[in-house]
C-alpha cells in the first residue's frame, strides 16, 4: 500500500469521523476502516472504562472478544500491555512468542498466528487499544505497524471527542427533564421554580435516585418516588 493512498484514506476516515456523534459508531468505523486498510482476518477495540475495567467493545467476530477475555482471566497479554505502557506490539508468531504463553496458546488455537495492536490514547487518558490478527505468521510489517499506529490515534481523538458530545447531550437532556417536571411541580402546586426543584431534590436525596431519574418518572407516572 502507498503511502499516497494511506494518506488519502486517512483523510477520508477523518472526515467521516468527524460525522459521528457517538462513542458506539466511532469505535464501529474504526473497526471498519481498520479491516479494509489492513489486511488482517480479525479486527477489535478494547476501551477502558472507569479507570480499570476493560470491554471488547466492538469486533468483526466473536473469536476477537473471546481472546480479549482470555486475557482478563489469564492477568497477561498484548492489551494489558497496551494500556498499562506501549504504544503499540507486534506478534510475529504466537507459537514462538514467550511474553504471554497462556493467551498465546488460546490465540493458536483460535487459528491465529500473528497480531499488531496500538493503544488508543490522547495527551489526557489512554483510553483503550486496536487490535488486528491474521491467519498467517508474520503477516505485519513495520508499515502495518505504523498505520495502526496512526489509525489508533486518529481514532483515540475522535472517541474522545464522540465522549465529550455524548456526555454534553446527557446533560443537556437531562437538564430539560428536570426543566419538564419543575414545571409540573409549579403548576400542580402552585411553586416557583426554586421550590419545586427543592422539591425534586429532596425526593431524590430521600430515594437515593439521581435527580433526572426522579424528574423522568414524575413526568412518566406523574408521581414522584416514595
Amino acid at each position: 500500500m502507498s503511502l499516497s493512498v494511506d494518506a488519502e484514506s486517512f483523510a477520508e476516515l477523518a472526515v467521516d469521523l468527524h460525522e459521528v456523534t457517538t462513542p458506539a459508531e466511532t469505535v464501529e468505523r474504526i473497526v471498519e476502516f481498520a479491516a479494509q486498510i489492513l489486511d488482517c482476518v480479525y479486527a477489535g477495540v478494547i476501551l477502558v472504562h472507569e479507570g480499570s475495567r476493560v470491554e471488547t467493545v466492538a469486533s468483526d467476530h466473536d473469536v476477537v472478544s473471546q481472546l480479549d477475555l482470555i486475557q482478563w482471566e489469564a492477568g497477561e497479554g498484548p492489551d494489558l500491555d497496551l494500556i498499562a505502557d506501549r504504544p503499540c506490539v507486534i506478534v510475529r508468531d504466537v507459537r514462538t512468542e514467550t511474553r504471554w504463553p497462556t493467551w498465546c496458546a488460546a490465540v493458536d488455537a483460535a487459528g491465529v498466528r500473528s497480531m499488531i495492536g496500538a493503544r488508543l490514547s490522547t495527551t489526557r487518558q489512554v483510553l483503550g487499544s486496536l487490535n488486528l490478527y491474521a491467519h498467517d505468521v508474520d503477516a505485519f510489517g513495520s508499515h502495518d505497524l505504523d498505520v495502526a499506529h496512526m489509525l489508533a490515534r486518529h481514532a483515540a481523538v475522535a472517541l474522545e471527542a464522540a465522549r465529550g458530545t455524548e456526555h454534553l447531550l446527557r446533560a443537556i437532556e437531562a437538564r430539560n427533564l428536570i426543566g419538564q417536571a419543575q414545571g409540573i411541580l409549579m403548576e400542580r402546586h402552585g411553586l416557583d421554580a426554586g421550590q419545586a426543584f427543592a422539591v425534586l431534590r429532596r425526593h431524590s436525596q430521600h430515594t437515593n435516585v439521581k435527580l433526572h431519574v426522579v424528574a423522568r418518572q414524575l413526568i412518566e407516572t406523574r408521581s414522584l418516588p416514595h
